[in-house]
């Protein structure tokens, strides 16, 4: 399986490290998204950067439905059927999203690694609050993906 995160904050006013892990992850602004393998690594990553950002396991249908919606090439081209046979070498869209949501994002040649997602519709909660208190950020397991689904 792997995680997908989403960026809730900007970083005004954050530490470099958590700037420079935040670009890592190629989260570089608000609203974008990414999906990384549950690695102990990326784990780390994520606990660095849990005031910034929001993550649970990703299911492949919302990954599906990320990648035909707002998923994009390298060359910065529309991610369509033509496409993924040209670029990625595969079949069709569900074996690109199942890979994905079994290896990540980075893994998978042809494909920019994150998602520029819009605002979820109806707001986010409070974006200064972790997700168990009420709040928007850290983890919050798989329903991360009815977020993802509200900004697609």
């Amino acid at each position: 399986m792997a995680w997908l995160v989403v960026r809730v904050r900007g970083t005004i006013h954050a530490r470099h490290d958590v700037v420079e892990t935040l670009r890592y992850l190629h989260l570089t602004r608000a609203n974008h998204a990414t999906v990384v393998p549950e690695a102990k690594s990326f784990a780390g990553m994520l606990h660095r950067v849990q005031g910034y950002v929001t993550w649970g396991e990703a299911d492949p249908e919302t990954v599906g439905l990320m990648l035909r919606e707002r998923g994009e090439t390298v060359s910065g081209s529309r991610l369509t059927p033509e496409t993924i046979g040209e670029t990625l070498r595969a079949k069709d869209l569900p074996d690109v999203a199942r890979t994905v949501s079994e290896q990540g994002l980075t893994r998978v040649a042809g494909l920019k690694p994150l998602f520029r997602l819009k605002a979820p519709k109806g707001g986010w909660r409070s974006t200064k609050r972790p997700f168990a208190l009420g709040g928007a950020l850290g983890y919050r397991g798989r329903s991360i993906n009815d977020l993802v689904r509200r900004m697609v």
